[in-house]
């Protein structure tokens, strides 16, 4: 299974599509709820706000698909 989250990810769609996404994100800095309401934007657009260097960007989407596939493997019972 693989998970087409990239750069240019929508955070709104990625929340929808997603809801644990919401944990990964605030733990790494990367509010994507404010008072209730989404963050409008890409997640590129997200991390370039926080000066978080494009090497670092890189390595949070891949974090991001991991998470979630672990959290999904988690939720069904079965291994990653």
């Amino acid at each position: 299974m693989s998970l087409e989250i990239t750069h240019d990810t929508i955070i709104e769609d990625l929340v929808s599509a997603y809801p644990k996404s919401v944990v990964y994100l605030m733990d790494h800095g990367i509010r994507c709820l404010r008072c209730g309401e989404p963050i409008w934007g890409t997640l590129a657009s997200a991390m370039e706000e926080k000066n978080i260097p494009v090497e670092r960007q890189h390595e949070l989407v891949q974090g991001l698909r991991d998470y979630l596939l672990q959290a999904s493997s988690q939720d069904t019972g079965k291994d990653a």
